[in-house]
């Protein structure tokens, strides 16, 4: 009965946030409100109406919103509700469940990348060069690196690994060095003359 307390919670917990982000909206839609459980009517290849391309400071500024939110709930969930002994999937791949669901309805696409630390699934290891520099950055003491490139602003953002995550991320580390690992957020912007990194 335990075990299922405490996976109901943590269900529970990734549903507020998905529920959070749908309710509230992005900064970049005036305050504009959906409804929760609207089933969408529009026919496939239609551009949604209710979704506004946003600018690349608009788009910055979801991403953060995006990162410090699923940060803040993997690290409270990991640690309040998620137990090794208890079988269940860890946080991190049941935000994936999370990710889908935005994918799908926001059109906003999310990766795990590794920074400084072993990846668990080899599908996190950084594979572009965006990737690869964005991964060096932070581990670099960065806490983000973005980069707009045909349409689509991308910004990793740092993952601090506490150390119960790093039992599995570092086995055998011999070093209290802090270990991160990186969330990779895509979305399609207005397209105008900036920088291309930073």
């Amino acid at each position: 009965m335990l075990k299922m307390r405490n996976r109901d919670r943590f269900l529970l917990c990734c549903l507020l946030v998905v529920t959070c982000l749908t309710v509230v909206g992005f900064a970049g839609e005036s305050g504009k409100k959906e409804p929760v459980c609207e089933k969408k009517v529009a026919t496939e290849g239609t551009p949604d109406e209710t979704q506004i391309t946003p600018t690349i400071s608009q788009a910055r500024e979801q991403a953060r919103l995006l990162h410090d939110t699923l940060h803040s709930t993997l690290l409270i969930v990991h640690r309040k509700y998620y137990r090794e002994d208890e079988k269940l999937p860890i946080p991190s791949s049941v935000l994936d469940d999370v990710f889908e669901d935005l994918q799908e309805n926001r059109k906003i696409r999310f990766r795990w990348i590794s920074v400084n630390a072993e990846a668990m699934n080899i599908d996190h290891e950084p594979k572009t060069e965006f990737e690869k520099r964005a991964a060096a950055v932070i581990a670099d003491g960065k806490p983000e690196y973005e980069q707009v490139e045909k349409g689509i602003y991308r910004h990793v953002g740092r993952i601090c690994l506490p150390s119960q995550c790093l039992k599995c991320h570092m086995p055998n580390r011999r070093s209290t060095a802090t270990r991160f690992a990186g969330l990779i957020i895509s979305l399609p912007v207005q397209e105008t003359s900036r920088p291309k990194t930073k």
